[in-house]
């Protein structure tokens, strides 16, 4: 009987020996061929567009406001920098804005009553650029989404920030609106399309003018690269707007020393008075 009881011994080693085996075997990954992750059929997927980005300058980084200043032009220029062929799949298009610091603005309605003008409604807007203008190559409607326009705030209309305190009047766009008509109408803002020349999709410029009722701050200056409705790339880069000389030194008195420049003020007219009054009695004797 030993030597039954030594086979049982040996089958049972046996089977304990497999059975981390079997326990192996069934914890093995699954796996399949080809990949679901993987396209099937057909080409591979194209590699992503190569990225387009703009290189730019500006003419002058400041603009000096002096006792005879009647405003200025600067120059906007720059290049698209790529590491493969232009695509032919797309047109191109750059556009360039030129953006004033933002004021809070007042927008009144005049009524006629009782047969005089009066203002009656009022809307108040954020902020709005005291000044800007919007240079493309194309028209604006048809080269850039609507989406990518809110998105960037890139036509004057967007431009405009939220209504300052609860809006009570029934049409607050025609305020708005009229505000739009009236700066465009004395040049404050303005759309110039077709204002930018591109070049061999790679060179580009861009001319702004200046008005002369600038106000001082830290100007922006952005470029957008468009194809298909979408912004590919943007630049954007500050110009400084700044009064210098005699300028400056009596916008400065005016503000820091109001009594002073009140008393100056004064006395330049009593001056200019006394030395008209005396050159006119000297010519009536002669």
């Amino acid at each position: 009987m030993r030597w039954l009881a030594n086979i049982l011994a040996s089958l049972w080693l046996a089977v304990c020996a497999a059975l981390p085996v079997v326990a192996q075997e069934e914890e093995a990954p699954i796996m399949s061929f080809p990949s679901p992750e993987t396209t099937r059929g057909g080409e591979p997927a194209p590699p992503p567009e190569a990225r387009e980005q703009v290189v730019a300058g500006i003419s002058s980084d400041a603009v000096s406001i002096t006792t005879s200043f009647d405003g200025s032009e600067i120059i906007i220029y720059g290049a698209v920098r790529r590491e493969t062929p232009i695509p032919g799949s797309s047109l191109l298009n750059v556009i360039v804005t030129v953006e004033g610091p933002g004021r809070s603005v007042t927008i009144r309605r005049k009524q006629r009553k009782l047969g005089i003008w009066v203002n009656t409604e009022s809307v108040v807007v954020g902020t709005a650029p005291s000044f800007y203008s919007v240079a493309t190559t194309g028209a604006l409607r048809l080269i850039l989404d609507e989406a990518e326009d809110a998105r960037y705030r890139i036509s004057i209309p967007t431009a405009m920030r939220a209504f300052a305190r609860p809006v009570n009047v029934d049409d607050p766009a025609h305020f708005t609106e009229a505000m739009i008509n009236q700066r465009l109408a004395d040049g404050t803002y303005n759309l110039r399309e077709n204002g930018v020349q591109l070049v061999e999709d790679t060179l580009f410029r861009a001319d702004f003018r200046l008005p002369a009722n600038l106000i001082e701050g830290t100007y922006k200056v952005r470029i957008f690269l468009v194809r298909q409705g979408k912004v590919i790339d943007s630049y954007s880069a500050p110009l400084e707007v700044r009064k210098v000389g005699l300028e400056r030194w009596l916008y400065r008195l005016a503000f820091d020393q109001p009594l002073l420049y009140g008393l100056m003020s004064l006395f330049i007219a009593a001056a200019a008075g006394w030395g008209a009054s005396a050159a006119f009695r000297a010519l009536q004797r002669k």
